[in-house]
């Protein structure tokens, strides 16, 4: 059985919050996914083809699942379950519902420009649930506890949605260690810098961290899916301007964030001027 003191004085830890524990607690979960990924490993012998089903599985749906678990594991032990996907404490305005649907409206023209006849269903089907995975955890992770560690801190929310956003795009540096070029790496993170502030108003003006996960969970197998088996037509050269124009929406959408959470006695809600 725990031992309380051991417990309250975890939970005390977090719970000051703050940008040197929300980076700490994004290294700490990076080198854990990282290290335990590595048990799965041998099975990378048993797939054939990079693009099958099998393959989605061993390299994406089995980390994912460890990682996914980690943070479950950390949540239950600091007790943020409401924190992390209860209701915002802070309203969102209008204007953010731009992100939710530039981010959705691409995500919809991927789907709609994949050659499903050369896919299968079995891939679709395996990396639906990859996207699943994969947008629950960097969302819980992100959008989720290092919200929560920033707000707790009492930053302004221009800080925590930059600050945020860029410790998403810094989880998406590591690609570099799995033999990704410099170049391709350094687009990848203005990307997701750019569609982690989308992320963050998305959440806002919803009031729910679910709506993020969900749109995440749709991007990447669209991503995937239709860069291996891009369907022939000009719908497919639109849909491919969708990175582009996430970027411009994201880094001119970050000006216009205002507000701060004040915690007193328990959450506040904040207005916006």
């Amino acid at each position: 059985m725990p031992d309380s003191r051991t417990t309250t004085t975890w939970k005390s830890f977090w719970e000051k919050g703050g940008l040197w524990r929300a980076l700490l607690l994004a290294a700490v979960y990076f080198a854990l996914y990282q290290g335990l990924s590595l048990a799965f490993t041998p099975l990378t012998s048993l797939v054939d083809d990079p693009n099958s089903a099998g393959a989605v599985v061993v390299y994406y749906v089995l980390p994912l699942l460890v990682g996914g678990l980690l943070l479950v594991g950390f949540i239950a032990s600091v007790g943020w379950w409401h924190e992390v996907f209860g209701a915002q404490p802070i309203r969102g305005r209008g204007w953010m519902w731009i992100a939710v649907v530039v981010v959705l409206l691409f995500n919809i023209l991927r789907f709609a420009t994949i050659d499903y006849s050369e896919t299968g269903f079995d891939v679709v089907a395996t990396w639906l649930l990859a996207g699943l995975l994969i947008g629950f955890a960097e969302e819980v992770l992100t959008r989720g506890l290092v919200v929560n560690l920033l707000r707790k801190a009492g930053s302004r929310e221009i800080v925590v949605a930059v600050i945020s956003a860029g410790v998403f795009a810094g989880l998406h540096s590591g690609n570099l260690l799995s033999g990704q070029n410099l170049f391709a790496t350094a687009i990848q993170v203005v990307y997701t810098f750019a569609f982690g502030i989308c992320m963050y108003l998305a959440m806002r003006v919803t009031g729910t961290i679910i709506t993020p996960i969900l749109l995440h969970a749709s991007t990447d197998p669209g991503v995937f899916l239709q860069v291996a088996h891009p369907a022939e037509g000009a719908l497919t050269g639109i849909a491919n301007l969708s990175n582009a124009v996430v970027i411009v929406v994201g880094l001119v959408l970050i000006f216009f964030i205002r507000g701060r959470v004040r915690e007193s006695h328990g959450r506040e809600r904040s207005l916006e001027p």
